[in-house]
């Protein structure tokens, strides 16, 4: 017959371990369990006016975030639901021959990496952080 394993705390019981030490093994533990269920983790952007995240409108980051020091527009292929796969350009041609795509640039001060703020068809898809936009 087989037994589970005992907890990280109750094999610090048994060694002997100190009681703050035994704390910081399973508190240790919760944090990596807790992080470790998610794959990728959505940034956001705090703003003076409040906070812009995945899934605001071009308005509510305008509105949160005041106007980008750069902005660019342009006409992206269109791909297949998120799989990133093109639709075949005489395909799309015919139904919509491209997607509205904006990228923002925030300077956020002395310090801070500058945030690109990806907006498709009116939407906040991505806020990346980095030295420059790509």
């Amino acid at each position: 017959m087989q037994h589970a394993a005992p907890p990280v705390a109750a094999l610090a019981v048994r060694r002997g371990l100190p009681a703050w030490r035994q704390l910081s093994m399973s508190v240790a533990l919760a944090l990596w369990l807790c992080g470790s269920g998610t794959g990728a983790q959505a940034e956001s952007l705090q703003c003076s006016g409040g906070i812009a995240a995945e899934g605001d409108t071009r308005l509510s980051v305008l509105y949160k975030c005041g106007q980008p020091l750069l902005a660019d527009r342009f006409c992206a292929p269109v791909t297949y639901g998120d799989s990133g796969n093109l639709v075949p350009g005489d395909i799309a041609a015919a139904a919509v021959p491209c997607q509205l795509t904006e990228q923002w640039v925030y300077e956020r001060g002395p310090g801070n990496l500058v945030a690109t703020v990806h907006i498709r068809s009116g939407t906040v898809q991505s806020i990346r952080y980095g030295k420059a936009p790509r």
